[in-house]
């Protein structure tokens, strides 16, 4: 099964490498680092393909080890970080507001905790089922609803205020 699931793997990082890339990004908000997660997630999950049980769980098994990744590059480069998406502000114009909004949003999103961000992340930016959020969690659909829930009530709070 070994070689059959590394196939399968290698197929499916090809095939998605744009999107696995997004769900970086999204973290970091930073080119280079996002591609290193995404360049570490693939190399850790080529050498544990062993460890994989079932290759139907393939994205869902390489969707848990992207976001340690990602979480852990997070971690170790939080200022970092904070100072791209300081800097990054600078460039852009009220005039232009399609992008403000979606900074605003991100900007939100980066705000909650690493347990919720991922929760929306998944949810809205790759379009996954609750079910599926719970394999990649390692936790169960209630407490996947509940942390899409309360990101999203911390979401709106904060939007409601900085409107007023």
């Amino acid at each position: 099964m070994s070689y059959v699931a590394r196939e399968i793997l290698i197929e499916y990082i090809k095939e998605n490498q744009e999107r696995l890339y997004k769900i970086a990004y999204t973290y970091t908000r930073n080119q280079d680092l996002a591609l290193d997660i995404v360049q570490e997630a693939v190399t850790k999950a080529l050498e544990n393909i062993h460890k994989l049980r079932q290759e139907e769980f393939v994205k869902t098994w390489f969707y848990r080890i992207l976001i340690n990744e990602a979480l852990q590059t997070v971690k170790k480069n939080r200022k970092f970080i904070e100072y791209e998406l300081f800097e990054n502000k600078e460039y852009i114009h009220d005039n232009e507001d399609k992008i403000v909004e979606n900074i605003d949003i991100y900007n939100r999103i980066e705000k909650l905790n690493d347990k919720l961000k991922t929760v929306i992340i998944l949810r809205f930016f790759e379009n996954l089922k609750i079910e599926e959020i719970a394999i990649i969690t390692k936790t169960n659909t209630s407490t996947v609803k509940s942390r899409l829930y309360k990101g999203l009530n911390e979401i709106k709070r904060d939007y409601e205020r900085r409107k007023v």
